[in-house]
């Protein structure tokens, strides 16, 4: 008979014993993409504990030239340079399953899809961890500089017009706005399927192609678009216009190579992994605990626990990493390869 055990589908007689995970509508483009990079140097500063370190940044060396003629004296200006400090976070979370519904169901494995499905779960609130950072570092109100890595079309009025989505020229303007005569430091680009569908009806964007074992050539989930690949993501940022009713606001990024950094701060006293067992309860039941540390950086940026009034906190939330005020940018904008383009779709 069919019906439901302890939140689990079951049917006593047409049970086919093999349990079918229900599919992520989350992409993950945008962590899975390569835009994270791993940083040799931030693993070393945070592999002994922790929660913030500093990387150097030298500025570039000026000074005025000075006659060689043998008569003028050569006079030695020194190295300047800042810093960009990182924030390491820490995350929890456990699930249990009970014997029973292995039991009752023969061939279940309950705790073996929690175990398979743990990676996919943390990339997900990973990628929505580092679109909240992307709002925090874009807050920052930096006129003339890293302003200009945002490229706004938007409509301001009550209707949408072509002129307020993506064209042939978006891309490249918003490229050129941001990095000026750098923006071949840009590679890669991650929009909404909304956008996407404007490029594929204007023809602007080609899906690559592979062909399989059979010879049977097939549409990769990539495309390319103005020489950048282009990948599709409804994870992005979407919003709703405030001056167009019914119209929504579609973030699309831009990143370079280099642009986000990416480690793991290992667990010393605290297993990153444990199952705990309780016979007792429920006639049986096991919880797998789950523990990580990790940061993501914005190359090009600080975070400063003080400046956001949580100093105190060891680990900041979510919405800590994305409060604006924490976030500074110390280094040139030019040698920052983000950007990001607000479009109706």
């Amino acid at each position: 008979m069919a019906g439901t055990l302890y939140g689990f589908p079951f049917d006593e007689e047409l049970f086919s014993y093999r349990w079918r995970n229900e599919r992520d509508p989350v992409l993950d483009a945008l962590v899975s993409s390569g835009v994270l990079q791993r940083d040799v140097e931030i693993a070393g500063l945070i592999s002994k504990g922790s929660n913030q370190y500093t990387l150097p940044v030298y500025n570039k060396l000026t000074g005025t030239e000075l006659n060689y003629d043998g008569n003028t004296d050569i006079t030695a200006d020194p190295t300047t340079g800042t810093y960009q400090t990182g924030i390491v976070y820490g995350r929890m979370k456990a699930w249990y399953k009970k014997d029973f519904v292995a039991d009752f169901n023969s061939g279940a494995d309950p705790m073996g899809q929690i175990i398979a499905r743990v990676a996919k779960y943390r990339s997900d609130g990973r990628q929505a961890r580092l679109i909240k950072i992307l709002n925090g570092i874009f807050g920052i109100s930096d006129v003339n500089n890293f302003d200009t890595h945002t490229y706004n079309i938007a409509t301001a009025g009550a209707s949408v017009t072509d002129a307020n989505k993506v064209d042939a020229t978006t891309a490249n303007l918003a490229m050129q706005q941001a990095l000026g005569d750098s923006k071949s430091l840009f590679s890669l680009a991650i929009c909404h399927s909304k956008v996407a569908t404007t490029l594929e009806n204007k023809q602007l964007i080609e899906y690559r192609k592979y062909t399989d074992a059979a010879g049977i050539q097939r549409t990769l989930a990539l495309a390319d678009w103005n020489g950048r690949t282009l990948i599709i993501d409804d994870g992005v940022p979407v919003t709703e216009s405030s001056s167009a009713s019914g119209a929504y606001e579609y973030t699309t990024y831009l990143f370079g190579s280099g642009a986000l950094a990416f480690e793991e701060a290992p667990l010393v006293d605290n297993l990153p992994v444990e199952i705990y067992r309780e016979p007792l309860k429920f006639g049986g039941k096991d919880t797998f605990i789950t523990r990580y540390r990790e940061t993501m950086h914005p190359y090009g940026f600080s975070y400063n626990l003080a400046a956001d009034g949580i100093s105190s906190v060891i680990s900041p939330t979510d919405n800590d990493l994305a409060l604006t005020a924490a976030w500074s940018r110390v280094s040139n904008h030019k040698n920052i390869p983000v950007a990001r383009i607000i479009t109706n779709g």
